[in-house]
């Protein structure tokens, strides 16, 4: 069985990178796979697509195979991690889709197998990469500032952890183990204000 991989490039004018999907060629059909939504950003949902063809009575000319999956399977790969698939047929002849979420960014790869007709499939079809949100986000998020919040986080576990060697007897401070719980819960009431101060102040306007 003779294999070709053809990577056909959708360029748009203006785009800061070349959307891709792939093409596979097992004589005579070629199955080609991608995103649905492109780029694909993770968290968002998007869908696997398919376009199952032969040859058409016309060179250069291919037509749409209609239940194209019902003797073959589809299953995502990301590393070692796989999903089976439900494909679903569109409306137009050939094409197919599969709901999914992308969760990670990195290198996908769909396999495909089974009977195409007559004809066995076996082929790992790579799509196009997953980006991280950055990609897209608009306005920009802030995250310039986030030492302080993970600093203030600290500094509350810190307290909550000389309360409870207060109640157990562990810590002896002058004025009392009553002076102490007044002060430990001053400084968590401090600590929440300051926290909602920074969560107000980065608050989108």
């Amino acid at each position: 069985m003779r294999l070709m991989y053809v990577v056909v490039a959708l360029l748009g004018v203006g785009a800061p990178a070349a959307l891709a999907h792939t093409t596979v060629t097992v004589e005579p059909y070629e199955i080609e796979a991608g995103w649905g939504l492109e780029p694909p950003v993770v968290g968002v949902r998007n869908t696997f697509v398919f376009h199952v063809t032969e040859p058409g009575e016309n060179p250069g000319v291919k037509t749409g195979i209609l239940s194209a999956f019902r003797e073959m399977a589809a299953v995502a790969q990301y590393g070692g991690i796989t999903k089976s698939l439900e494909v679903h047929s569109d409306t137009r002849p050939g094409y197919y889709f599969a709901n999914v979420i992308p969760t990670r960014t990195g290198s996908f790869s769909v396999l495909i197998s089974g009977m195409l007709n007559e004809t066995p499939i076996d082929v790992v079809i790579p799509i196009e990469d997953v980006e991280s949100t950055t990609l897209l986000d608009f306005p920009p998020r802030q995250s310039s500032s986030n030492q302080d919040v993970e600093s203030l986080k600290a500094a509350v576990t810190y307290m909550q952890s000389e309360i409870t060697q207060i109640q157990s007897g562990q810590t002896e401070r002058t004025g009392g183990a009553a002076y102490d719980m007044a002060v430990v819960g001053v400084s968590l009431g401090s600590a929440a204000i300051i926290l909602g101060i920074i969560g107000i102040v980065r608050r989108p306007i």
